[in-house]
């Protein structure tokens, strides 16, 4: 029950963390969009979510190969986890850049 109410929590637009970078500087982070992305996500809209963050995809294919990781041990995983990585690094980076013009 005490998680079907957090869930309700974070997926309320209501109960967001603000951007301290936007309102402060005027200019959005690398994180801008992260936290509607996962409400969008919860709520089915999957092309919706990839457009407001598009890093929201391979930062879940990251978490979960490193969850799974730690469970089971995985040949090559170190290279996996490089790949996964820079992957979601350049994915959020291009975002960020492409958000300027």
């Amino acid at each position: 029950m005490k998680i079907a109410s957090a869930i309700l929590l974070l997926i309320n637009e209501d109960y967001m963390l603000p951007c301290l970078n936007k309102q402060l500087l005027g200019i959005e982070c690398t994180g801008c969009g992260i936290q509607r992305a996962a409400v969008l996500l919860f709520h089915g809209e999957f092309l919706e979510a990839f457009n407001m963050y598009p890093a929201i995809y391979p930062l879940i294919l990251l978490s979960g190969f490193l969850l799974l990781d730690n469970f089971i041990k995985i040949k090559y995983s170190n290279k996996i986890s490089i790949i996964l990585i820079v992957t979601s690094v350049a994915t959020i980076l291009i975002n960020y850049i492409l958000k300027f013009f």
